[in-house]
């Protein structure tokens, strides 16, 4: 008989404890940033002046005697958890640094595109202004056409006549009218 397991799923009872994995870590992030102050050092120190004071000059309040065992489970606890704590908000800053790190890859690869974009747009203008007529072109095709128009005309009129551009100018007579 072949079995269906949800390898995606852990095993369990599904009534058992749960916690959400975000506000654990929250928590725990809020820890790591407390354990790396000043203030907690200097609270954490005076705990530990008082605690030996207390059992080494107090006689009367000496719950934890000379080699602190006590005192030294505590830190062995302390450490067990804050370890792992710090660890996790190393791993979650991680992740934020990551996502932030493919946002900007993001935003780099579209402003490169759109720097390609821009260039070959700019390549094509300039390619347009190249070929765009200037002055002297338009001149350089009325001089042509003009010339084109006074050699037809004079065809047609005979040589006699003049140029259209000569008697424009007023350059030419007018043929004697015989």
């Amino acid at each position: 008989m072949a079995r269906h397991d949800d390898l995606g799923k852990p095993r369990g009872t599904p009534g058992g404890p749960s916690y959400d994995p975000d506000a654990f870590a929250r928590y725990a992030e809020r820890m790591a940033r407390f354990l790396g102050t000043g203030r907690y050092l200097a609270a954490q120190t005076v705990i530990v002046v008082l605690w030996i004071a207390l059992n080494v000059l107090v006689l009367a309040l000496r719950w934890d005697k000379y080699p602190f065992i006590l005192l030294n489970l505590v830190f062995s606890t302390q450490a067990a958890y804050a370890a792992p704590m710090i660890l996790l908000a190393q791993n979650r800053q991680a992740d934020r640094e990551r996502a932030e790190i493919e946002r900007d890859r993001d935003m780099n690869s579209r402003s490169l595109a759109d720097t390609e974009f821009l260039a070959r747009e700019m390549a094509g203008i300039r390619l347009a202004l190249e070929h765009k007529a200037d002055r002297e072109d338009v001149t350089e095709a009325i001089d042509r056409l003009t010339h084109t128009l006074e050699h037809m005309h004079g065809v047609e009129l005979g040589q006699e006549s003049g140029t259209i551009a000569g008697r424009a100018r007023g350059e030419l007579r007018e043929p004697d009218a015989d």
